[in-house]
């Protein structure tokens, strides 16, 4: 008999080319347009009241809040404690004193710098902020060819300065040494770690500066900065209204291009409520001037070579004095009234004459002093190289430290739990799915478009047949992958279905097609196949390196990720394979290797319809595969800069993600000889996971098979177990 060239009840598919490749560049498609509309949906979590300046500040408050809790501005600060390095000063002005100081911000996290005092009463307090590849010392007047010395012009005109150190691009100390280095910018390094803890290189740096003046006596409070300066000045002034003056230099502009610059700058969520125009809302009435100047230019990390590689591509490059403008007067108009102390200024070089004037003016001082008065060294300075490493090595060590804590973070949030049975824990445990959707994994809007399946016939096996499967998901977005259906399946029979996962840069043919034996996954969904099982093998979005790994990029601001997609494709074929009729719905089964394994734990803890889970090759401790700067499995040293997840280790390892998937089976397949991570890492983490189906009653529905092999399906354990829970093959060989 003639096999149809496609399914029933579907369309003949005909799109032709690279459909793994179409769907990235689809996803891509869908982000993008999403990026550009974010600004009008940024109107809905505002509620603002210009009547008076109290009102407004009481109006954007929880915007404040939010702010923080998006860049990592979390930790509590130490008690006050500014540090002279020295009795005497390094350095003098014609009014004024450098002195190399230090403060503390957390516990055992210090910031460093140079202090500009001067000889008589200062007029104001002033924090000045260079760019990550200048130094406190540039910016005093110190170093020679350097010819942006505002902050000693200001120190000149009476104000009390203080320059931090902040973390630079260069990437001389990124990764373990004795192990793996990398070409990641230190900024970048301590990024991954933080964002995966909730944290953010951005909210480190502030706290630096919000600590600095929370030692501040007297006078006006002003901060001024160039750069990524100029960006924390700007933040630091959206969260804190003891800063009566802001001035920001090289970095306002509207933020739909956040996703092409580097990647320390990432921050989940925040252009679903913010651009720079509402960072610039919540600093209103206060003064705000913006200089629209030439921006430092970076052209990428620092360059690769065979024993440095990893870093996130990403550029800095100068918006035009357009862009500039219409980003300053959207600020305007959300301000209303509270904004007429905002103020535009076009330098043709960065912290130029006007700018420094306009900012002096807004904390009372109305004379900028001459440049031609430089400072003077009364003895050696600070060693910049040991200074920067030293803080560099703070932050990591602070991560590190967060890292510790989070295991005792995650005991607390998941107090609310109630364990004693299964319907208190189906009932306590919802909560936690929809934070892990909604907060973490980032959830879409619902599926409203029709799945229009199309396929085609693409091989006869002996046992069963193949088909290519495209299910639409939404505009750009779709769902594809290899159906396997066995001849065999009686008129009214319905039978279970095992979903085969591939791994990273994977093809669903890797696992479903027969002449295809790879040495990964032995062609696992073939043999189901001939085991009479229905399998699905899905073509996942993360193939293409940057390419989809740019995905993640687009999705993080718009609080997305690659797994909001993931999970809407799933959810998808769900729908689909139930609709056969051929599939018994209640017994659809999810199997999945290495990064289908990363898809194993979060796909069906979120999607139940999925009835039971095996993780193959990718369960373990995962917060310190993501955030561990002290051991040779962690992601830190690799490329993988899109495995960061937004605050996933004080809420979700893989313990909890597999509790969302209890009372359902669940297992986990480990090779000895995996090097994702140890076998310690993963006992310990699994033995969280069985303790919990023991409490729960439920400890013949979870295992773990341990096999003496590398990064790889094994097959043994894994078809005993969806045998035994999916009751199929109803008779088989012992």
């Amino acid at each position: 008999m003639t096999q149809p060239m496609h399914l029933p009840n579907t369309l003949l598919l005909t799109e032709r080319g690279d459909l793994a490749e179409l769907m990235v560049a689809g996803i891509q498609r869908y982000l993008l347009r999403a990026t550009e509309a974010s600004v009008e949906r940024h109107q809905r979590h505002w509620h603002r009241d210009t009547k008076t300046p109290a009102a407004y500040a009481k109006s954007v408050e929880d915007n404040r809040q939010r702010l923080a809790k998006i860049i990592g501005a979390q930790d509590p600060r130490s008690i006050p404690e500014l540090s002279y390095l020295a009795d005497r000063p390094v350095a003098h002005g014609r009014n004024y004193e450098i002195h190399a100081v230090r403060w503390r911000t957390f516990e055992r996290l210090d910031a460093e710098g140079l202090l500009l005092e001067p000889k008589r009463k200062a007029r104001a307090q002033i924090i000045a902020i260079p760019d990550t590849d200048q130094t406190p010392e540039s910016l005093a007047g110190l170093e020679k060819g350097h010819n942006n010395a505002f902050a000693a012009r200001l120190a000149q005109s009476g104000c009390r300065v203080l320059i931090p150190v902040i973390t630079d691009r260069a990437c001389t100390h990124s990764g373990l040494e004795g192990v793996r280095m990398s070409n990641q910018p230190h900024r970048e390094f301590i990024y991954r770690a933080a964002f995966e803890l909730g944290r953010h290189l951005i909210g480190f740096e502030i706290q630096k500066v919000l600590a600095a003046i929370d030692g501040f006596s007297s006078g006006p409070i002003g901060v001024i900065g160039y750069g990524e300066g100029g960006l924390l000045a700007l933040y630091a002034a959206a969260l804190d209204q003891r800063i009566e003056a802001t001035a920001v230099s090289g970095y306002f502009r509207n933020r739909q291009t956040l996703w092409r610059e580097p990647i320390y700058r990432n921050a989940f969520g925040l252009l679903e409520e913010f651009g720079d125009a509402e960072i610039a809302s919540l600093i209103a009435p206060r003064h705000l001037i913006i200089e629209s100047c030439p921006q430092p230019t970076i052209d990428g990390p620092p360059t690769a070579s065979p024993d440095r590689t990893g870093a996130a591509p990403g550029r800095i490059i100068t918006p035009s004095s357009d862009q500039v403008t219409a980003e300053f007067r959207r600020a305007q108009d959300l301000t209303g009234k509270q904004g007429d102390k905002f103020a535009l200024v076009d330098s043709p070089t960065p912290c130029g004459e006007s700018f420094l004037q306009a900012f002096l003016r807004t904390i009372g001082i109305h004379r900028l002093q001459s440049p031609s008065h430089t400072a003077h060294r009364l003895r050696d300075l600070p060693d910049a190289h040991e200074r920067r490493k030293r803080q560099f090595r703070q932050l990591v060590d602070h991560t590190q430290d967060l890292l510790v804590q989070a295991e005792f973070k995650r005991h607390d949030f998941w107090a609310k739990a109630d364990a004693r049975n299964t319907e208190t824990w189906a009932k306590t445990s919802r909560r936690y799915r929809l934070h892990l959707y909604n907060e973490v994994i980032g959830r879409l809007p619902g599926l409203k478009m029709a799945a229009s399946p199309r396929s085609r016939l693409i091989c006869r096996e002996k046992k069963y047949l193949s088909y290519e499967v495209v299910l639409d998901v939404y505009r750009d977005v779709f769902a594809y992958g290899i159906l396997l259906l066995p001849k065999n399946i009686k008129k009214g029979e319905r039978r279970p279905v095992v979903v085969c996962q591939h791994g990273l840069e994977g093809r669903p043919q890797d696992v479903a097609d027969a002449n295809n034996e790879t040495p990964a996954y032995h062609r696992y969904a073939c043999r189901l196949a001939d085991l009479g099982y229905i399998v699905f093998a899905p073509q996942n979005p993360y193939i293409g390196e940057d390419n989809f790994r740019r995905l993640q990029r687009l999705a993080n601001p718009l609080k997305l990720s690659l797994f909001s997609f993931i999970t809407r494709q799933h959810q998808r074929i769900l729908q689909w394979l139930s609709s056969l009729a051929q599939v018994d719905a209640q017994r659809i089964a999810f199997y999945g290797l290495s990064y289908g394994g990363k898809t194993a734990m979060r796909v069906p803890a979120l999607l139940e319809k999925y009835c039971l889970s095996i993780c193959s090759a990718d369960y373990n401790e995962w917060i310190w595969k993501n955030a561990s700067a002290r051991h040779k499995y962690s992601y830190l040293l690799t490329g993988e800069y899109e495995m960061p997840e937004f605050d996933l280790g004080n809420t979700f390892n893989y313990a909890e993600m597999s509790w969302l998937i209890c009372p359902r089976p669940f297992m986990v397949e480990r090779g000895h000889h995996d090097g994702v991570a140890p076998d310690e890492w993963v006992a310990y983490e699994y033995a969280r996971t069985y303790r919990r189906y023991v409490e729960l009653g439920l400890a013949d529905k979870s295992e773990i098979e341990f096999f003496d092999g590398p990064h790889t399906i094994h097959g043994e354990g894994t078809f005993r177990f969806l045998r035994h829970h999916l009751g199929w093959p109803k008779k088989h060989k012992k």
